[in-house]
């Protein structure tokens, strides 16, 4: 039906592509009146596009350079006054960006059509000849591939990318101009693998330079935006242009901060966050690194936007008396609890194979539903889940207890040692598991909080003693409360170790220490730790040194950090997929670029089946043929535990 649709009114991406064909026609004729100008020529084209750029918005620069004037000359300015001033400035900025944006587009096809006859030059010329500039002098002194001679610089074809030597070969295809409007106009552009998303990167990043606002580049690792930065940039630095990546750079330093100036930034995802967290920590202007957030282009868009987007990225720091915790002494004490509950679990997982085998799906669903609320990740429990009808019965069995405000819940959770609530990541003590950890003699109310308002209001009363006396038992409430509060936090923390938390599924440990693995895709992330005594608990849990407790100095999502760009856009091979999400989250259109050649490619439709074990039976059945007939099988999973 979809299909057919398409067919009678259009395919979505294939409407947006024809809008944009007049810029491409117009972008090939702009090309073509290039080919026969000298290469100083062709360079000066570029100052005269960039030239064009600032007298179309001086109007408004003049208004807010006047601004600005009018605050430094008064000093003495009312705060009421400055405000409304900062408040005109932004409001100009921001009728700026939308000029900007129109101005863009008339100086599109140029651009483009400069980029694309710098790279047709590059690939038919050992080197192209220019009269020197001050910047050609600059620039030889750190590159080699540009020499200079007498009033001649000479810029070579060959440089070095990434350690490796490679000679330029490439010249945009005329499909390689939609995706750079795309990307251009703050979409996502859908490009299939090997159809060059990173030489299409450079027509609106060399546009977008041109504006001198800040073009970020990201990518999803160090290696790449290190590569891209070096193999791309002489397509830029011809022109004048100057590109760095963060990568390269250590934070907070001064090279760092020169890389952010440049008019094209290379780095990764997580360090343009971090580099934002850190600089709103800075006490000092100077301090600063970043300089505004204007257009940002994100390779493998989907991953760092939608799959990534939710990981906070965290700056910590030691907490005073980090150090002292009471997660050794009381492991032995969760170690019992859970091997308790595991046998409990095992029980109930025989009474519900019998009780649904005999056809009683209420005490069998009852009995299933308590063995996932005590532990929700035990691998028998998993294994009988995956039967048919396994997750119905469970399914009608929680909505039973859910309904009326979980009024039936306590009954379900009563013989339970402790409940696990996956949704929430919670874990709460049951009386029975309270009973359990409390050693014999101990004070029954070991790992029982006290009613704080009520026996402050109490102390508060007892007027037969002394207001000294009740300001000492106060002092000792609270430091009561204090103490059972940790104590009950790392009965919890130590109860999601034991039980949510398995070695060499979200961790490993590497040389003593544990180290969380991406649920995403199987790295190892260095560096990082779960927060909140988390990691401590799991240290414990493993017998390795439990490092000192640490605390959340700043926090930002990816998902937020790049909704604060002017223009976004992205490329990946995978993005249709992930329309809806990238346009409810980052108002973000997806459209997908044709190849440069037919696609000989046979894309089968998706089978889908009715359960997991159905669809894992099938997966099977399908790489035992193909590797009996003698053909590799790569499998891909939505996260490592699946694999």
């Amino acid at each position: 039906m979809l299909k057919l649709l398409a067919k009678i009114f259009g395919d979505k991406s294939q409407k947006d592509i024809k809008l944009m064909m007049p810029l491409v026609e117009q972008t090939k004729r702009e090309g073509e009146s290039l080919i026969s100008i000298t290469n100083d020529e062709l360079r000066n084209k570029t100052k005269e596009v960039q030239q064009y750029i600032n007298d179309k918005l001086k109007p408004i620069d003049d208004q807010i350079a006047a601004l600005h004037t009018q605050i430094a000359d008064q000093p003495d300015m009312d705060l009421n006054n400055k405000e409304s001033v900062f408040k005109q400035i932004d409001k100009l900025n921001l009728d700026r960006n939308k000029e900007l944006e129109k101005v863009l587009i008339e100086v599109l096809p140029r651009a483009f059509a400069i980029m694309r006859e710098t790279a047709r030059r590059f690939k038919e010329n050992e080197s192209l000849e220019v009269t020197t500039t001050e910047y050609d002098i600059r620039f030889s002194a750190k590159n080699q591939n540009i020499k200079i001679s007498g009033d001649k610089a000479f810029w070579s074809r060959q440089w070095l990318a990434a350690g490796n030597l490679i000679t330029w070969d490439m010249v945009h295809y005329d499909v390689q101009i939609i995706g750079g409007i795309t990307l251009h106009e703050g979409k996502v552009s859908e490009m299939a693998t090997g159809e060059g998303k990173t030489l299409v990167a450079t027509f609106p990043a060399f546009l977008n330079a041109l504006a001198k606002r800040g073009v970020h580049i990201v990518t999803v690792n160090d290696y790449l935006a290190k590569r891209d930065s070096e193999w791309m940039g002489p397509l830029f630095q011809f022109h004048g242009l100057t590109i760095d990546c963060i990568d390269k750079h250590e934070p907070n330093s001064q090279e760092r901060r020169n890389a952010y100036l440049a008019d094209i930034t290379y780095g990764t995802n997580n360090e343009f966050g971090f580099d934002y967290l850190r600089d709103n920590m800075a006490r000092e202007p100077q301090e600063l690194v970043q300089r505004g957030h204007h257009y940002a282009m994100v390779d493998e868009v989907d991953s760092v936007l939608i799959d990534e987007a939710r990981t906070p990225l965290i700056i910590s720091g030691p907490v005073p008396r980090g150090d002292e915790h009471e997660f050794y002494d009381l492991k032995p004490r969760i170690s019992k609890l859970v091997e308790a509950q595991k046998k409990l679990v095992n029980q109930y997982l025989n009474d519900a194979k019998k009780l649904l085998a005999d056809d009683n799906d209420k005490d069998g669903g009852l009995a299933l539903f308590r063995a996932h609320r005590a532990i929700p990740k035990y691998k028998p429990l998993i294994k009988l889940l995956s039967e048919m009808g396994m997750k119905n019965v469970l399914q009608k069995t929680e909505n039973f207890y859910l309904q009326d405000n979980k009024k039936m819940m306590p009954e379900a959770d009563k013989p339970l040692y402790f409940v696990i609530d996956e949704k929430d990541n919670s874990v709460d003590l049951t009386e029975k598991g309270i009973d359990l950890i409390t050693g014999e003699g101990e004070d029954p109310k070991f790992f029982i909080m006290p009613e704080i308002g009520v026996e402050l209001t109490k102390i508060e009363k007892d007027l037969s003693i002394s207001v000294d006396d009740r300001l000492k038992k106060k002092e000792d409430l609270i430091r009561e409360y204090t103490t059972k509060s940790q104590r009950i936090h790392s009965v919890n923390q130590l109860l999601k170790a034991y039980t949510l938390f398995e070695k060499d599924t979200e961790y490993i440990i590497v040389d003593g220490k544990v180290k969380i693995v991406d649920e995403q895709t199987g790295r190892v992330m260095e560096g990082r730790r779960y927060s909140d005594g988390l990691h401590q608990a799991i240290e414990a849990k493993e017998n390795v040194k439990v490092e000192d407790a640490t605390q959340t100095y700043a926090t930002i999502t990816l998902q937020n950090y790049f909704r604060m760009y002017h223009k976004l856009a992205g490329m990946t091979g995978t993005a249709v997929t992930e329309a809806g999400e990238l346009w409810d989250i980052y108002k973000l259109d997806v459209v997908t670029i044709p190849t440069n050649k037919p696609m000989t490619r046979k894309d089968m439709d998706d089978l889908v089946y009715k359960t997991v074990r159905e669809k894992f039976n099938a997966v099977v059945e399908e790489i035992v043929t193909l590797t009996q007939a003698g053909r590799p099988v790569l499998v891909g999973t939505t996260s490592v535990e699946i694999s």
